[in-house]
């Protein structure tokens, strides 16, 4: 028969269990938010299985976050697979995955057998070099960059590093834009129109206009920006700082005005105003314009690219297309996927500085 004191001690330990239990709930709910930033959700309900909940229940949201996913890709690659071989172009069949995926292997193994051939000429390089020094022959010392081709990986990094240039240049010219806009009638009433006319404008067309600025004005090349690269990142700005403008002025305009009314009656200058009570206020729509002024300049980077032959994906592309070899149509689809796959990456990242800065999002 139980005693009291038994029945006690049975009853505090089951307490106990479930104290613990709502901790780990507690904690694997915190982690979830971050963990949908990431694209990761699926991984929650797997957790919470872990931990102790049901599993009936935590199946059915497994099913939602991965499994429904992973049947739409399974079906679009079965598909990909069975109508790709029917469909006929100048260079062939349309390659299958299968096809796709053994270029991939080969532009990695290019970039292996590059990195080799570089470590290789440094080695030798330094060889010599020690040689002529043991010699006392140190002015005959010489180091030279090895100058061997861009793999396909070296063109992902030249076209980040465009798009991130062009990126920051709208950014720094349309947040302030934003705000005045916001802040100001007057100033939205003269900046409207010429956003709504330029704001259509294709890259194609700004393009010719900026070659011909850049190669007027910028004669003194530095190596980390060469002429193509600057012409690439001015029509990135050109064509996706609009989103930026226009949504930090919607949010700097919708601004609470009880608000602003409180920063009147205290007095605050004009730049604390703006630090203090605007920006943290318009930080959520600013930061949907940033969002999508990165997705408009990673779209027109890549004809920026074909036309300015800046060594990045986009020239990638173009060459391929011109190449014309057997193997060009599925490296230029290695090309759209590696493009697809980078703009998800890169929306996810500002969706977690989104996240890290404002709390208009889900944690």
């Amino acid at each position: 028969m139980t005693t009291a004191s038994e029945f006690d001690a049975a009853t505090d330990d089951a307490a106990e269990r479930e104290a613990k239990k709502e901790r780990r709930f507690a904690a694997i709910n915190k982690a979830g938010g971050y963990l949908n930033i990431l694209g990761m959700g699926w991984l929650v309900p797997l957790l919470k299985i872990a931990a102790g909940d049901s599993p009936k229940y935590q199946m059915k949201e497994l099913w939602q976050l991965l499994i429904v996913p992973l049947i739409g890709i399974g079906l679009f690659l079965g598909a990909w697979a069975t109508l790709a071989p029917q469909v006929q172009t100048s260079l062939g069949a349309i390659p299958g995955p299968a096809e796709v995926w053994e270029q991939a292997v080969g532009l990695h193994e290019d970039h292996l057998s590059e990195a080799q051939r570089a470590e290789d000429f440094y080695a030798r390089q330094e060889a010599r070099n020690a040689e002529l020094i043991a010699a006392g022959r140190e002015d005959r010392v010489r180091e030279r960059e090895y100058t061997g081709r861009a793999t396909y990986y070296d063109q992902i990094v030249t076209s980040l590093w465009t798009v991130a240039v062009g990126f920051i240049l709208a950014t720094v010219i349309a947040v302030p834009l934003g705000i005045a806009s916001g802040l100001s009638r007057t100033v939205n009433g003269a900046l409207n129109p010429l956003i709504q006319i330029f704001k259509p404008v294709s890259p194609l067309a700004w393009l010719p206009i900026v070659t011909m600025v850049v190669s007027a004005t910028y004669v003194n090349v530095y190596d980390a920006l060469p002429k193509s690269l600057v012409i690439s990142a001015i029509t990135v700005t050109l064509c996706s700082l609009w989103p930026t403008l226009i949504n930090t002025a919607l949010g700097v305009s919708s601004v609470d005005k009880d608000l602003m009314n409180v920063g009147r009656v205290l007095q605050l200058p004009t730049w604390k105003t703006v630090t203090k009570l605007v920006l943290p206020s318009a930080l959520p729509l600013i930061f949907t314009g940033l969002r999508l002024s990165l997705g408009v300049g990673w779209m027109v980077l890549i004809a920026a690219e074909m036309l300015s032959q800046n060594p990045g994906l986009g020239k990638f592309v173009w060459d391929e297309f011109q190449n014309g070899s057997s193997s060009s149509l599925a490296k230029i689809i290695v090309a759209v996927l590696t493009i697809g796959i980078i703009g998800f990456l890169l929306d996810r990242v500002m969706y977690a500085l989104q996240a890290a800065f404002t709390f208009s999002s889900q944690r």
